[in-house]
């Protein structure tokens, strides 16, 4: 007997990146929290600026108006962006949530400056213009990263269950007491003595560790094991209702079932779906057994 050549793998380097994770994630932390800081200054200055030019234009003896009138300017900025954001994740562009923020940004940053007065200094409308824009552009900054943030969870988070209908297992068609194949045909130049004593028991021989200790022959009097033959829908309907049966062990009912088919893109047709699960329980009575709480 011929001792198989032992083959010795070298293990092959992993580079690592340049960049540790662990960095990574504090310099996207850091950039979030500087990020939510310029925007919460910028709005408060912006907001009490326009506070102060409502309260210099008909609101001094109104106090709790003054300071509530920004947010009628300023909100404005704060809903279009939500709503970019929310068009954004949807893949479509909302020109609604753009006309929004382009109105009030536009009208925070001419008020801020109006309100400075007509014989300023230029330094002092660039003073004013400041805050809004500032607002404007950290606020924007602010959801692209909520953006990012939401994306990178849906591609890297836990895959939701599928609403598919997987392809049946190919059915076993033997038994476990079946007979080995018979190897393929050898030259009678090649063929080895055999022994009279009788063959020699297979040995398993791993690729690159040589092994010497024969296999113990699989005794005749082992216990065979009753392979069931599993049951093959045609109906891509069918194969639905059936898998839905395996998610929870119980019986699904009538609104699950059309929610499924509909992911699937197999209608929403009740009838259907209770005329197929109909038919799964007649070729698999024991589904009758399940827990029906959930049934419809």
């Amino acid at each position: 007997m011929t001792t198989p050549a032992h083959v010795d793998a070298l293990p092959t380097p992993v580079e690592t990146p340049s960049t540790p994770v662990n960095v990574d994630r504090a310099i996207t932390a850091l950039a979030s929290v500087l990020t939510v800081v310029l925007t919460a200054v910028a709005f408060w200055l912006s907001y009490e600026h326009l506070q102060e030019v409502a309260a210099r234009h008909g609101m001094a003896e109104a106090v709790a108006r003054s300071w509530a009138w920004p947010a009628t300017v300023d909100l404005f900025i704060v809903i279009g962006e939500l709503l970019i954001l929310r068009a954004s994740l949807a893949h479509r562009v909302d020109w609604w949530a753009i006309a929004l923020v382009t109105a009030g940004d536009g009208a925070s940053i001419a008020l801020n400056v109006a309100g400075v007065g007509q014989d300023a200094n230029a330094l002092d409308y660039v003073v004013a213009a400041v805050p809004p824009v500032a607002a404007l552009l950290a606020f924007g900054a602010l959801m692209r990263q909520v953006h990012g943030y939401l994306t990178r969870r849906t591609m890297t988070g836990v895959a939701p269950a599928s609403t598919g209908v997987e392809a049946p297992s190919t059915p076993v068609m033997g038994s476990v007491d079946a007979p080995l194949p018979a190897p393929p045909a050898t030259p009678l130049a090649e063929l080895a003595p055999v022994p009279s004593a009788g063959p020699e028991p297979l040995t398993a021989v791993a690729a690159s560790t040589p092994v010497d200790k024969e296999v113990s022959p699989v005794a005749p009097a082992s216990t065979a094991v009753d392979l069931c033959m599993p049951v093959v829908y045609a109906n891509r309907v069918d194969q639905l209702v059936r898998a839905l049966y395996g998610t929870d062990f119980t019986q699904p009912s009538t609104a699950r079932m059309t929610m499924a088919m509909a992911g699937a893109g197999l209608g929403a047709s009740e009838s259907t779906a209770r005329t197929a699960r109909s038919r799964v329980r007649a070729r698999e009575p024991y589904l009758a057994d399940f827990p029906t709480a959930l049934a419809g």
